[in-house]
C-alpha cells in the first residue's frame, strides 16, 4: 500500500487511487441509467444486470483466456436484461419499479447458480495504464496503476454530455422522457426508444460489472457487488440526470470506498468497519441533503415513474 512508505501523505494518494478503481463500476451503471431515465423508464434492476455481468465477464476471460471478449460478452448479456425488462414494462399496467426489483432478484439469483463452477478458478485480468509512470517510488506507481475501463468511461460521459443536448437522438430521448404524446405526435415510438435506452443502460451495466470481476476486485464471488447497482440508481437522481455530474459522483463515492483501506493502510484500524461503510452512509446523506421538497425530482424527466 502506497501508506505504508508515504506515511500519512499515502492516505489522499490510495484515497485518489481507490476512487479511480472503485468509480468504475459506479460510472458506468450511472451513464447508462442515465440514459434510461431520460426516456422516461427507471430500472432498478440494474444490482442484478451488475452481478450477472460480472458473472458473464469472468467465465467468458476464463475460457477464452481474452478479457475484452469477456467485457463485450457481459454487456451483451446486460442489454438483454435490459430488454426482458423493457418488453414487461410495454404491457399495461405494469410498473417499472416492481418489474426491476423481480429482475434484480432474478439476476443475481441466476448468476450465483450458474457461476458456482467459477469462484475458484482465475481468469484473465483486464490491463492496467501506468499512470504513476513519472515517480520512482513502487508504491507510487503501484497506486497509479489505472484500468482502462475507467478512461473508457471518462471518454464517453462529455461525449454523452454532448449527444443528449446537440443530436437528434438526443432530443428524441429527452421528448420521449419529458412527453410521450408529443413523441408520438412528432412520429416516434416511446416504446421502442425505451426498448433501445434501456438496452443501452443495461449494456453499461453488464460492462460494469466486468470491471468488477476482471480488475478490481478482480474475482467472482457471491458478495462481489455490495449494492453497487442500487446506489449508481440514487447517485443518477444526485447527479441530476447529468452525465458529467455522474462522473465526479462516481469518483466521489468511490474515494468513500477506498477511505477505510487508505486508513488501514497507516495503521488506523478503529471503526474500520465503519468507514468501509462510508459509501452507504454517503448515499443516505445525500440523499437526505438533497431530497427537499424543492429539489428532489429537479431535473427530472417528466415521464419518469417517481414523477408520478
Amino acid at each position: 500500500m502506497a501508506g505504508d512508505a508515504l506515511g500519512w501523505w499515502g492516505v489522499p494518494l490510495a484515497v485518489g487511487a481507490g476512487a479511480i478503481r472503485v468509480s468504475t463500476p459506479f460510472l458506468f451503471v450511472s451513464l447508462g441509467e442515465v440514459v434510461t431515465e431520460t426516456s422516461g423508464r427507471i430500472n432498478l434492476g440494474l444490482e442484478g444486470t451488475l452481478v450477472m455481468g460480472a458473472m458473464t465477464g469472468y467465465a467468458v476471460s476464463y475460457l477464452t483466456g481474452s478479457p475484452w471478449l469477456g467485457v463485450l460478452v457481459a454487456g451483451i448479456v446486460g442489454a438483454l436484461f435490459g430488454a426482458l425488462h423493457a418488453a414487461i414494462c410495454s404491457l399495461p399496467k405494469v410498473n417499472d419499479i416492481a418489474v426491476g426489483i423481480a429482475l434484480m432478484l432474478f439476476g443475481t439469483g441466476a448468476a450465483f447458480f450458474l457461476g458456482t463452477t467459477f469462484v475458484a478458478p482465475s481468469a484473465r485480468h483486464l490491463p492496467s495504464i501506468p499512470a504513476g509512470f513519472w515517480s520512482n517510488v513502487p508504491q507510487i506507481q503501484a497506486a497509479l496503476k489505472v484500468n482502462a475501463l475507467f478512461f473508457i468511461g471518462v471518454a464517453v460521459a462529455p461525449i454523452l454530455a454532448w449527444a443528449l443536448k446537440n443530436t437528434g437522438t438526443g432530443l428524441m430521448l429527452r421528448m420521449v422522457g419529458d412527453n410521450s404524446e408529443a413523441a408520438r405526435a412528432a412520429g416516434y415510438s416511446p416504446l421502442m426508444v425505451r426498448l433501445w435506452a434501456t438496452m443501452f443502460g443495461g449494456f453499461m451495466a453488464g460492462v460494469g460489472g466486468a470491471d468488477l470481476s476482471l480488475y478490481y476486485p478482480g474475482s467472482w464471488s457471491e458478495g462481489l457487488s455490495s449494492g453497487q447497482g442500487i446506489i449508481a440508481v440514487a447517485l443518477v437522481i444526485f447527479a441530476r440526470w447529468r452525465p458529467m455530474a455522474c462522473l465526479w459522483a462516481s469518483l466521489l463515492f468511490g474515494g468513500a470506498g477506498a477511505l477505510g483501506p487508505a486508513l488501514q493502510s497507516v495503521g488506523v484500524t478503529g471503526g474500520y468497519y465503519l468507514f468501509n461503510a462510508a459509501p452507504y452512509i454517503l448515499t443516505l446523506v445525500i440523499m437526505i441533503i438533497a431530497c427537499s421538497p424543492d429539489r428532489t425530482l429537479a431535473g427530472a424527466p417528466g415521464e419518469l415513474s417517481i414523477t408520478k
